[in-house]
């Protein structure tokens, strides 16, 4: 059996087409589709027209490539560019009606959960209690947990991208009081998750997302063509380091630094402060760069429980049920 996943996030649409034997998510297919949505937002985070319309054509592309590779319709979800739009219903929609393929909006709390379950899984038991971070452009999602799914799992609003259009996009490098700032905002919204985090001292933390995979190369872990199997760590002491050189480069130039792609240049800066200053307050010196997260964590539940649910949890978002939580499969 295969199956696959759509991720509609910030900057890219991504498919990855998985075999569902042995109870590992084996990828047989990738690939994706680069639309910048974040970059095409209106300030009040309305997504206009024509982004609307290269997302149509992004998907459709996708469901075929899908199809073409053996699998089943995709499970589609959208994350914090289209959840925190005004006009999401109006995108969701309409892409539904052009394409066939229903996109959903997980609740941040339920991405966290899903990330956290493909990492458990990456990680393996001798990871013990996991803590773990990932940075997307349109929210931070932070979850700690002992066993399969997380005891605890939060989504803030400290994307990469939208940090950046909020506190840097006046100047390019951006001035030392507007990175002081920002700092402090990242610093206030995770004080108390923080403290939690702290306080349970988990044992491993993994980092995962594309800002993460991109700092750890800056600061100096293996290139991604040695392929998912070589251990990736990030200190807390380079990643200080990689803020200090981001800040004081603009985005042409960080571009041109190891790990660091043109598109998430100007976002960089932003992404290297939050995990910073998350690792920091959380007292973590070390994270673990993990190459599996939500859209694994989605194959895993899949493959564990079969259609249902997903059918199911879609009925939860459409009924407004919230806060919503994955509950353990049945046994």
């Amino acid at each position: 059996m295969r199956i696959s996943v759509i991720d509609v996030g910030s900057n890219t649409v991504r498919l990855v087409v998985a075999d569902a034997e042995g109870g590992v998510p084996l990828p047989v297919h990738t690939a994706k589709w680069k639309l910048r949505l974040s970059e095409q937002v209106e300030p009040d985070g309305t997504v206009p027209e024509q982004a609307v319309q290269q997302l149509v054509m992004a998907v459709c592309a996708a469901a075929r490539k899908a199809q073409h590779w053996g699998a089943a319709a995709p499970l589609s979800f959208a994350t914090a560019v289209v959840r925190n739009a005004p006009n999401r219903l109006d995108v969701l929609r309409t892409v539904r009606t052009r394409t066939g393929i229903r996109i959903c909006t997980l609740p941040g709390e339920a991405e966290a959960e899903l990330t956290f379950l493909g990492a458990r899984r990456w990680m393996g038991w001798r990871a013990g209690p996991l803590a773990m971070l990932d940075i997307g452009g349109g929210s931070l999602e932070v979850a700690f947990g002992r066993g399969r799914l997380p005891d605890f799992a939060v989504s803030l609003s400290l994307g990469a991208n939208r940090l950046t259009r909020e506190f840097l996009v006046e100047q390019d490098p951006p001035c030392a009081e507007s990175v002081r700032a920002l700092r402090r905002r990242i610093r206030h919204q995770l004080r108390d998750v923080a403290s939690r985090i702290r306080w349970e001292a988990p044992h491993t933390t993994v980092a995962t997302s594309r800002t993460f995979e991109q700092l750890g190369r800056l600061c100096g872990a293996p290139p991604g063509r040695q392929g998912p199997f070589v251990p990736r760590h990030l200190t807390r002491k380079d990643l200080r380091g990689a803020v200090d050189r981001l800040a004081v480069l603009p985005s042409p130039e960080r571009a041109q630094l190891a790990g660091i792609s043109a598109p998430r240049a100007e976002q960089s800066l932003a992404g290297a402060l939050v995990g910073h200053t998350a690792m920091k307050l959380m007292g973590i010196t070390e994270v673990s760069i993990c190459p599996w997260g939500i859209r694994e964590g989605i194959l895993l539940r899949h493959m564990e429980e079969g259609s249902t649910w997903w059918s199911e949890l879609i009925q939860t978002l459409d009924e407004g049920d919230a806060p919503l939580r994955l509950a353990e499969p049945a046994r």
